[in-house]
């Protein structure tokens, strides 16, 4: 009988990779821990497929889509495009993708004009909690871990014989539905399940850098601590070496950046960082 269900499982389970599917969460999280009450919402996706999956924000892949077929018409065809009427919507510029089934952990961030991709060995060493519950439709049960500097409350739901979730997290008996840090400035939950069209693959998130910078975690959080420090530090030396960076003017053209519109920008963004005090992974700042 133990083996009968053992195949069960199996056979589920690969009938479950097999479908492509998009798993729609809400993220909601305070950046500032001066303003907890100010809560930013961002609809992240987790979509799987056989060979692993990839998480990503909803609004940004969107915007980035748009940017990137622009400029192609600006640049590589010579159109003359105003580019200042695009709009960029989201905030959450990371993703995530895991490879099946070691689930093996690339990260993606963009520092500055820099992109990094960080191969996150990390893993979370999950306590199954008896704790159950009914997270939307699907029955789920409580695990708790502690990562990247905080400690999370996981709902999962064997109904999804999927071990992946939100963001870095993977490793328990079925989907993540639902993950809150003890602070609850952090929090994501499954709003939705969407089939995606047969051979459908996401794309790599590095394949098109031209300026991709691959590091392990540990030189990456010396990077981010180097960037929070100076963050204008790789457009500075591109600006040494004579080469250009560019920027849309208010007629839509792309154009040099000027010095005082660079050293605006340095100001912001020291102010932006220091206002980002409670980021997801607490340990980059220690």
């Amino acid at each position: 009988m133990k083996k009968v269900t053992t195949l069960f499982i199996l056979l589920l389970t690969l009938s479950v990779f097999a479908q492509s599917q998009r798993f729609i969460y809400e993220y909601r999280y305070s950046i500032d821990s001066t303003a907890r009450d100010v809560r930013e919402t961002e609809i992240m996706f987790l979509d799987v497929i056989p060979k692993g999956s990839k998480f990503y924000s909803s609004d940004v892949f969107k915007s980035d889509s748009i940017w990137a077929a622009a400029m192609d018409i600006h640049v590589k065809r010579g159109i003359e495009m105003d580019l200042s009427k695009i709009k960029f919507k989201g905030k959450i510029r990371y993703s995530v993708e895991k490879s099946y089934p070691d689930y093996s952990v690339n990260f993606f961030n963009s520092l500055g004009i820099d992109i990094y991709m960080v191969e996150d060995g990390r893993k979370q060493k999950w306590k199954i909690l008896p704790d159950k519950a009914k997270i939307g439709e699907l029955a789920a049960q409580k695990a708790v871990c502690e990562f990247a500097g905080r400690k999370w409350t996981a709902w999962f739901t064997t109904d999804l014989l999927i071990q992946d979730g939100p963001y870095k997290f993977y490793g328990l008996p079925g989907l993540i539905v639902k993950l809150e840090d003890s602070s609850q400035t952090h929090s994501f939950e499954l709003k939705g399940i969407k089939k995606l069209p047969e051979g459908y693959e996401w794309k790599n998130s590095g394949e098109n850098a031209f300026n991709l910078i691959k590091l392990n975690e540990t030189k990456y959080k010396q990077a981010f601590k180097d960037y929070c420090k100076d963050p204008m530090k790789s457009e500075k030396l591109m600006q040494a070496q004579s080469r250009d960076v560019l920027e849309i003017d208010d007629s839509g053209k792309l154009v040099k950046t000027s010095n005082a519109k660079r050293k605006e920008r340095e100001m912001q963004l020291i102010n932006q960082i220091k206002k980002e005090n409670n980021i997801l992974e607490m340990d980059l700042l220690k």
